[in-house]
């Protein structure tokens, strides 16, 4: 959920606080995203304002994302309502005079905080992240690495929109944004991103209703370039789910050639087809499979020049945004998925002609869920080698960091969700040619065999 920043009522009447505890109750439950609380919640609360709907959605945010150090500093009592006045005060800067009246001992206990924690704080305090997920990073980083990393998770995500090539251009975005007071700017990586300052409102406004822009994070739409689908050719999104990455790849094929957004959900698929026309996109063909070896996926074996893979993940890597998952994750979770993630690898594969493409992407952060599982991919499926992903971007002007084959974006790094992306190409079938046979009494000379790019055309 993108909330507003800044859109904090200059007083907090005992009603807001209350409705802003009882919404971080029910979303400290992790028994459903937090997005998905915090709209049902909103329903039922139908006489919340603009401004008081966003002060309870940053409030609840705050408190998921220092969830750890919260607890501390609440201790021995950490309510869901002392959760949030910490927040308030330690999180947002709330000056504790505009949160009165306050409950018996509260406002002793809010002027305390300054003082900062008892004690020093743990690893996991200060990363604020579960005890299980700190052990794996560790595994992967030193200490100072993951606190970087963390810092960067443990912040709100900009705001990024991909602009649709088919209808405008970078430019002309970026003016009408300055002529009507909107601050904007380029993104750094991506092409066609823009960046905005704050939240604003785009449900309405004119370039996201034409379908000139969408939302999408810099580095979703890098993985786009790393596909880089070509006019005419056949294509496959394989885990559309939303539809972004499909609306992209639509766009980079000019319209042109057939593209499937496949996914199991019927659902996501409806919305999708009504992106897919508001961007004027006609080459997309929505497929709601059963599962990965459904029969459509075998029919197509070996027909397609390009597939995406952007499995199911853990999230793990959209924290800025989803900060919640961080603790509705677990071990066992994250086990199942890699066993899902490498089946639909594998049956994705299939689809992939000699000569063709396959990219696999995660918005994950973990090793398991990242090359490991190309890795076991690669070990059992010669005829695919890796292409290196920093050289596939440059060739589009797209210079990114970092070393070995992957791409790996980090939000303290890059300015991005943390992703993941692997680029495989399948090997071209090569046909044998026949020496020529030369009589033995002819003189001619011989000549050599044609190359194969003479002999394609």
């Amino acid at each position: 959920m993108n909330t507003p920043q800044g859109a904090r009522p200059s007083r907090c009447s005992p009603q807001l606080l209350q409705s802003a505890a009882t919404a971080l109750g029910r979303v400290l439950r992790f028994d459903r995203p937090a997005d998905g609380v915090l709209s049902a919640f909103f329903r039922e609360h139908h006489g919340l304002g603009v401004q008081d709907r966003a002060f309870v959605a940053e409030s609840v945010y705050a408190v998921l994302r220092r969830k750890r150090l919260l607890e501390r500093l609440a201790a021995p009592d950490p309510t869901p309502r002392r959760l949030l006045l910490a927040a308030l005060v330690g999180q947002l800067g709330v000056n504790p005079r505009r949160l009165a009246p306050l409950h018996g001992d509260e406002a002793a206990w809010l002027g305390r905080l300054a003082e900062g924690p008892r004690g020093a704080l743990s690893i996991t305090e200060q990363a604020d992240m579960p005890d299980w997920l700190v052990q794996r990073l560790l595994a992967t980083m030193n200490r100072a690495a993951l606190l970087e990393l963390a810092g960067g998770l443990n912040q709100p995500a900009p705001l990024d929109l991909r602009v649709n090539a088919l209808k405008t251009n970078r430019e002309a975005v970026l003016a009408q944004f300055a002529a009507e007071g909107i601050a904007a700017q380029p993104c750094p990586l991506s092409p066609l991103g823009v960046r905005l300052e704050g939240k604003p409102a785009l449900q309405h406004h004119a370039l996201f209703l034409s379908g000139a822009v969408e939302v999408q994070d810099e580095g979703s739409q890098l993985l786009g370039f790393l596909l880089a689908p070509r006019r005419g050719e056949m294509v496959a999104d394989f885990c559309a789910g939303a539809g972004g990455k499909t609306m992209l790849l639509g766009a980079l094929m000019r319209s042109t050639g057939r593209l499937y957004a496949f996914d199991v959900a019927q659902r996501r698929l409806a919305r999708l087809r009504e992106r897919v026309a508001r961007a004027g996109l006609s080459n997309v063909h929505p497929v709601c499979l059963s599962g990965e070896n459904d029969v459509r996926v075998k029919r197509l074996a070996g027909k397609l020049d390009r597939v995406l893979v952007d499995a199911p993940c853990s999230g793990l890597g959209t924290l800025r945004r989803n900060p919640d998952l961080k603790w509705r994750q677990s071990p066992e979770s994250i086990a199942e998925m890699t066993v899902r993630q490498a089946a639909i690898l594998g049956s994705a594969a299939r689809l992939v002609k000699p000569g063709g493409r396959l990219v696999y992407a995660t918005c994950s952060i973990l090793p398991e869920e990242n090359e490991d599982i190309v890795q076991a991919f690669l070990a059992t499926r010669p005829e695919f080698h890796v292409l290196a992903a920093r050289d596939v971007l440059e060739r589009h002007g797209i210079a990114v960091g970092g070393d070995g084959p992957w791409l790996r974006l980090l939000p303290h790094r890059d300015g991005t969700d943390g992703f993941f992306a692997a680029v495989l190409e399948r090997q071209a079938v090569q046909t044998p040619v026949e020496p020529a046979r030369i009589p033995a009494s002819s003189s001619a000379t011989p000549q050599p065999a044609a190359s194969d790019e003479e002999a394609a055309g």
